[in-house]
């Protein structure tokens, strides 16, 4: 009797294991579509008045920047500088959202990943295995 105990449990290990598995390798396999994804997402923003144009990835990193010839007009550095940078961090805002948004297609709800990408708390890496560990 204590031979098919066994064997039930082993059986039934093995199936969770199985499906776990099965999960594992979808999840990989939507992970190399995402990061192709993230690689090509570009996110534009214009300024204000129209003459400050930026570019940014997925991360929020500066690919390029354009500035219209009538830029040059006005000749105050510090409002130029302050037009660039506000409008950088539109985009990169707007890129985090998009990364978010993509990211959650493909990462299980309730991920500590996900979590880490909306609150960039890294301590939400580590909740299930401090789940787990019962801390």
């Amino acid at each position: 009797m204590g031979e098919n105990v066994d064997r039930d449990v082993n059986h039934a290990l093995r199936a969770r294991f199985d499906e776990v598995y099965g999960q594992y390798q979808q999840i990989r396999s939507g992970l190399r579509e995402l990061r192709t994804k993230l690689e090509q997402l570009r996110v534009t923003e214009r300024s204000a008045d129209g003459l400050v144009t930026v570019t940014v990835g997925a991360r929020g990193e500066l690919v390029s920047v354009e500035l219209d010839p009538a830029v040059y007009r006005d000749r105050d550095a510090s409002k130029l500088g302050r037009t660039v940078t506000e409008t950088v961090q539109r985009a990169s805002a707007k890129a985090v959202a998009s990364t978010q948004d993509l990211a959650a297609g493909y990462l299980p709800a309730g991920s500590g990943s996900l979590e880490f990408l909306r609150t960039g708390d890294f301590g939400a890496l580590l909740t299930r295995a401090d789940t787990a560990l019962g801390r």
